[in-house]
């Protein structure tokens, strides 16, 4: 049996370090999300599409080497993998995509491993899962009933993008689909555009009316505010000298799933998680920062 089962697009990624140089790497929120979870020793499998071309068989040998199970991940000889750029400056890190008619876009409902979905604890996806486009946004609402009706649980992160899509369409969407989530993974800018509300604990409260009994509401470098509808909590902050935080919140994600599925409580995961994601702004590029078990332990050591 899987611990968790992750559908969305891998992304190939290239982020602009100080010098203008650009560092290839291998991204997509929901891959970054099973790496995550996979170097936390959990038992992880991707759900997608690729192209057959040379960035697919760098993320198949990745997810080989991270012992990330890709084999429902299908290939597409006429869509490409997608790919998008990273810049910094002074407000943040920014995106720019090039991922329109990406094969992962072209995933369908029928493309569905549906019995591996029924064998694992946890399904989890995003908001960019459900605005690539209709057919995967499909697939995501089937893969959630389908794992629900196994009696397994499912996870989300809101993660809106407004260059996929606009406000009202992904408020719509995306309060749809967390009716159908057990446990719910929102960034508090997201969430302040999504619910029209500011403060996190009404956030918090928001996502457990839609019907989360678990809530980690990521706050950024002010830490996180989790929730299991009975207590709330505010995990603070570790202290890391930031460069870039592009994927930080997939690898908090990766983790609080991964410690949870290990049998920690959701305040104690949450703790776990906000170590890693901390530890994983300290260099550039989603992938290559996320920290595995030890290190993340080693620094909570420390605490």
């Amino acid at each position: 049996m899987l611990d968790l089962v992750c559908l969305g697009e891998p992304i190939y990624e290239l982020n602009q370090r100080k010098n203008g140089d650009y560092r290839p790497g291998l991204g997509g929120d929901v891959s970054n999300v099973a790496i995550a979870a996979a170097r936390s020793n959990a038992d992880v499998a991707l759900l997608s599409s690729l192209g057959k071309d040379a960035f697919a068989e760098q993320f198949r040998e990745f997810w080989s080497n991270e012992k990330v199970t890709h084999s429902a991940v299908i290939s597409s000889s006429q869509r490409p993998t997608g790919m998008y750029f990273v810049t910094h400056d002074s407000a943040g890190h920014h995106f720019s995509y090039r991922r329109q008619g990406s094969a992962a876009s072209r995933y369908r409902s029928s493309d569905l491993p549906l019995e591996m979905i029924k064998r694992s604890k946890i399904s989890y996806a995003s908001g960019i899962s459900l605005a690539i486009s209709n057919s995967m946004a499909k697939a995501v609402f089937k893969m959630f009933s389908v794992a629900r009706a196994a009696g397994q649980l499912c996870a989300f992160d809101p993660n809106y993008r407004p260059a996929l899509w606009d406000l009202e369409t992904a408020t719509e969407s995306v309060h749809q689909l967390m009716s159908q989530c057990d446990i719910a993974l929102p960034g508090l800018d997201d969430a302040r555009l999504l619910t029209g509300l500011v403060d996190p604990q009404q956030i918090v409260a928001f996502y457990h009316e839609l019907g989360a009994s678990i809530v980690a509401l990521t706050l950024g470098a002010r830490g996180v505010l989790v929730s299991d509808a009975k207590k709330m909590q505010l995990i603070q902050p570790i202290g890391v000298q930031a460069v870039d935080a592009t994927g930080a919140g997939d690898c908090f994600n990766g983790a609080f799933l991964a410690e949870y599925l290990a049998g920690r409580d959701v305040f104690s995961a949450a703790q776990y998680a906000n170590v890693a994601a901390g530890l994983s702004t300290q260099s550039y590029t989603a992938v290559a920062a996320i920290p595995n078990r030890g290190e993340i332990e080693q620094r909570l050591s420390l605490l």
